[in-house]
């Protein structure tokens, strides 16, 4: 239990500095690099619930692997608006490092930042829940 939590711990960390808005008024912050943050809340916070439940997973920054994991390995339901989580993959690679993509937008960056942070908070109440029983 204690890897899981430290795990959500992590993704916390990537959460708080992800959701911190305020950089994007400072120009040596990257709004990319912003959703980088919330990408690794989604992914750490996936592994440590698969933590939790014992199920080993593979070395990936693919949301959508982790969340066949989580269907097929577990009992957990998964609702809609965490589905949509795996569309935060592509930040994990594509956008981190400066190349030839479109840039992220201020809307692009509230929608990740409004996915993450349903999926960080699905994630520690179930922990929760599983903790308290």
């Amino acid at each position: 239990m204690d890897d899981a939590l430290n795990w959500l711990k992590r993704a916390k960390s990537n959460f708080v500095r992800g959701k911190n808005s305020s950089y994007l008024d400072l120009r040596d912050i990257s709004i990319e690099d912003l959703c980088f943050d919330l990408q690794q809340c989604v992914e750490k916070s996936l592994k440590a619930l698969l933590i939790k439940n014992s199920v080993e997973f593979p070395k990936t920054h693919n949301i959508a692997e982790l969340l066949v994991i989580i269907r097929e390995k577990t009992a957990i339901n998964l609702p809609d608006k965490i589905k949509n989580a795996a569309i935060l993959t592509d930040y994990a690679v594509n956008t981190r490092y400066p190349a030839d993509y479109n840039p992220v937008t201020e809307e692009e960056y509230k929608e990740v930042l409004e996915i993450a942070e349903n999926v960080y908070n699905w994630v520690e109440g179930i922990m929760n829940q599983k903790e308290n029983k």
